[in-house]
């Protein structure tokens, strides 16, 4: 052997089980990063070649200037830092566990005279020798992934996106990967090379960690069985890793209620309605769109959904028992279709009964907000007509900002409309086109309408692919976090029983059982996981209301926060999953090997 480096390709052979969720882990980043990044400068080649259609002509500036171009900029930086992080908490948490389970090995090195700073080398070199490996399987798996996803925009959403690259290649995106999967692998290795330097030869060589605090007294089995006692004693016995794996679990939790925010924040920025029409056609002089029109366009190619709107505005009305009728209500009417699309947007609040509203009744819809005085059950008379409300909008979709402004917009069903105004025509007729609706189709329907009213086309104005791939970003980090934070866990818990693994032994050599070895395992688990929950939650949940003061309730004023139950369940459930696979693998671990080997071992 030439030099201690040599060890390195031997130690990888040795340690290859071990070393497979650290290589796991890096493939993970490169392949995120890569991706990320492919897609990123496969939406700037897109937007490249719809300004040379447009305008002839092409610069950076443009591309950069045009929305698209500023967006996929900044989504694709974010998700770059923020994947770096995640991949650098992985990958550490990995390679710590690693060192953990090699503790005699490096202390042994260090009795044959390697140096602290030999050992620092040793393990970033051992960690940058996997990346041999992980970093080319990251880069084919973004490669081929960045395909897939353009296939389906290409394909599945269409829109802006039928011109989007199918196979291109990104060499921004593989540099990037590369660079995540060298730099990440660098900085995460940068703690466990200092904690193996820090190794005590006689330390390692007689088995003792130091990880271990000298218990002075027994512990108290009357508030429960010996395993659960001394499971929760081992979490909060040391303070450094009572923090740092209590930390671990918070992370998780805070990462993933901050960015869920997100989700609200694309849902306010980029609407979508089950309503939304591509083309609207509206009259200038109120009701006078006739109705038959309708039937006539419905039975034309290309159109999907017709549907119309009456409206009449500061109509005398006077709110629960008000008979002067000196407030005033602005009537507009729905139809069925209409209608249904409130419930399908989720856009009525808690307790509105949408049946009541349908067909010719006295029950109605009402816009509010969070100061609306209005509530579910009150009753508004117009002339001789008493209505109740049936249901409330979560906020006021006619106005500009979302807020009532104290003014109560009713919404009927068509039939109710026509009784108490008599008006059967409409304002507003809106129509949803086909997938496959063609220009010649809609100016077809534009001939049938005349010049008498105002006809607006706008089909260029589809946000549905826009808003998809925004989305698909938003949870695909959010996917990140939860997979981080299963293999975070799992790594540090797994950790930390290795570190004591001689005391397990020893407890076995007294006679407890591999059920009771569990258990007590378990219990160390579901006690960092509760802490953790804990103070994730305490500092999460604040964090998720001021992000979304800032992101979301400056610029829309109609939003309110409110308790993120969703994303709280699902992140406490994958921190549930996490601490019960990260007993699984270490209670295995102690089960096949017998009590001699477990004491010896380190």
């Amino acid at each position: 052997m030439k030099s201690y480096l040599s060890l390195i390709p031997i130690s990888a052979k040795v340690h290859k089980r071990q070393s497979r969720m650290t290589l796991l882990c890096i493939v993970f980043a490169v392949f995120m990063v890569t991706a990320v990044f492919s897609m990123a400068e496969m939406g700037f080649r897109m937007e490249q070649a719809r300004l040379v259609g447009k305008h002839g002509n092409f610069s950076i500036g443009d591309l950069l200037g045009s929305s698209m171009g500023q967006s996929l900029l900044s989504v694709a930086v974010v998700l770059f830092l923020l994947i770096l992080i995640a991949g650098v908490l992985m990958i550490s948490s990995s390679m710590n566990s690693s060192v953990a389970q090699r503790v005699q090995f490096f202390g042994m090195m260090r009795c044959i005279g390697m140096s602290k700073q030999q050992i620092i080398r040793f393990v970033r070199l051992e960690a940058l020798n996997w990346c041999k490996t992980a970093v080319p399987i990251g880069l084919i798996l973004g490669v081929v992934t960045t395909w897939g996803l353009c296939a389906v925009l290409h394909f599945v959403v269409r829109e802006e996106f039928s011109n989007i690259p199918l196979f291109g290649i990104s060499l921004v995106g593989i540099a990037c990967g590369i660079f995540v999967g060298v730099i990440t692998v660098l900085i995460a290795a940068n703690a466990p090379a200092k904690r193996a330097s820090k190794v005590s030869p006689i330390a390692a060589v007689s088995g003792n960690t130091g990880n271990g605090k000298t218990m002075r007294h027994s512990a108290h089995t009357r508030f429960g069985r010996i395993e659960t006692i001394l499971g929760i004693n081992h979490a909060i016995s040391v303070k450094k890793n009572l923090i740092l794996m209590t930390g671990s679990f918070a992370l998780s939790i805070i990462l993933f209620l901050s960015f869920s925010v997100m989700v609200n924040f694309v849902d306010y920025l980029i609407p979508q309605s089950a309503a939304t029409s591509d083309i609207d056609i509206a009259s200038a002089d109120g009701n006078s769109i006739p109705h038959e029109l309708l039937a006539s366009i419905r039975e034309m190619d290309g159109v999907k959904e017709v549907y119309g709107r009456r409206s009449i505005f500061d109509v005398p009305a006077g709110l629960n028992g008000d008979t002067s009728l000196s407030g005033k209500v602005d009537l507009i009417s729905y139809d069925d279709f209409d209608l249904q699309s409130l419930k399908k947007d989720g856009a009525l609040k808690k307790g509105s009964d949408l049946s009541k509203v349908y067909g010719n009744t006295n029950f109605v819809l009402a816009t509010s907000d969070m100061n609306s005085t209005w509530e579910i059950g009150d009753e508004v008379r117009l002339g001789d007509e008493t209505l109740t409300i049936a249901g409330l909008l979560k906020n006021d979709p006619f106005s500009e900002d979302g807020l009532t402004n104290g003014k109560i917009t009713l919404i009927t069903s068509s039939e109710t409309f026509v009784r108490l105004t008599g008006d059967k025509d409409y304002s507003l007729v809106l129509i949803q086109t086909t997938g496959n609706a063609t220009d010649e189709n809609v100016r077809a329907i534009q001939n049938s309408v005349g010049e008498t009213y105002i006809f607006r086309d706008k089909r260029d104005e589809r946000t549905t692919g826009t808003y998809m791939a925004f989305v698909f970003c938003v949870y695909a980090f959010l996917t990140i976090i939860a997979l981080v934070t299963v293999l975070n866990i799992v790594n540090s818990i797994s950790m930390s029983v290795s570190a004591r693994m001689k005391q397990y032994g020893a407890m076995r050599a007294v006679g407890m059982d591999e059920r009771q070895i569990t258990k007590m395992i378990a219990c160390e688990a579901f006690t960092y996981a509760a802490l953790g929950c804990i103070v994730g939650c305490g500092i999460g949940l604040p964090l998720s209301k001021m992000l979304y003061g800032f992101l979301i309730t400056g610029h829309f004023p109609s939003a309110i926060w409110q308790l993120p139950i969703t994303s709280l369940a699902i992140i406490l459930l994958f921190v549930s999953l996490a601490a019960i696979l990260a007993v699984y693998a270490p209670a295995k671990r102690i089960k096949k090997i017998s009590v001699t080997e477990t004491i010896n071992e380190l």
